[in-house]
């Protein structure tokens, strides 16, 4: 497992305010507790002081994805989510208290994040706290049937090696959904009829990291060379698809 041995907010040119980040306390010598401001609403995070596998802090893309799904809720609502990469579960807490969204966290095949994303569920008044999901990308999925129909992420393409273990778990979990008749959903987002960019299933993914053009296309290449496509939706927010989906409901 690649570890990082710098700082992520250097990938960033800066934290904007887009959080508090005002440290409230030291529980642990391994944690510390910062609130965050979310749309609407500010969330009580503990995150790691330091975790080798970068389950630690909140990144910048996270707020911003926010943000995003705020102002495009009625593509998101009524789904049932599977959140990669889920970190502090942050973005999953703030989804299900704003649209009681059916989420489900998952993260590296590591007790500890599983513990504090649950610790995060209950000091945010998220109770039973989230399901979740241990799994490193590139092994065998736990669940054989998996049935998730909207797949999100943020800011997840840390390391390039990882990349292929990311898209054969993402193709897995593409493949393996079993279209219902209840997937007629309504594809609007202001009341007027859009091109339905969100098929079932779906992979909606937020990158905000500043790396090279040509990293930044050998994941998308990767996709589409294991059979999926790459739609650029906007404000550097992306969605994955089988490539032989279309979206009936449009």
């Amino acid at each position: 497992m690649d570890i990082a041995l710098f700082s992520p907010s250097s990938l960033f040119a800066g934290s904007g305010g887009s959080s508090d980040e005002e440290e409230k306390s030291e529980t642990h010598e391994n944690f510390v507790e910062r609130k965050h401001q979310f749309p609407g609403m500010e969330l009580l995070i503990r995150e790691f002081s330091f975790h080798q596998l970068n389950a630690n802090l909140l990144w910048p893309g996270t707020f911003a994805f926010a943000e995003w799904l705020v102002q495009h809720r009625t593509w998101i609502e009524g789904r049932r989510v599977l959140e990669l990469g889920s970190g502090t579960g942050a973005l999953a807490i703030f989804l299900r208290k704003s649209f009681q969204l059916d989420i489900t966290t998952s993260d590296y095949d590591d007790a500890e994040i599983e513990e504090n994303i649950a610790h995060n569920c209950q000091i945010n008044g998220v109770t039973p706290v989230l399901p979740h999901i241990r799994h490193s990308w590139g092994d065998v999925f736990p669940i054989t049937d998996p049935d998730w129909d909207l797949i999100i992420a943020s800011d997840i393409l840390l390391y390039v090696k990882q990349y292929a273990h990311l898209i054969k778990s993402l193709s897995f979990l593409l493949k393996s959904y079993k279209p219902k008749a209840s997937d007629d959903v309504s594809c609007t987002s202001t009341g007027l009829k859009d091109s339905c960019p969100l098929t079932r299933p779906a992979f909606l993914m937020s990158w905000r990291r500043r790396i090279g053009k040509e990293e930044e296309s050998m994941f998308f290449k990767g996709c589409e060379e294991a059979g999926l496509e790459v739609d650029h939706l906007e404000s550097r927010v992306y969605c994955i698809k089988l490539r032989t989906e279309t979206c009936q409901s449009c």
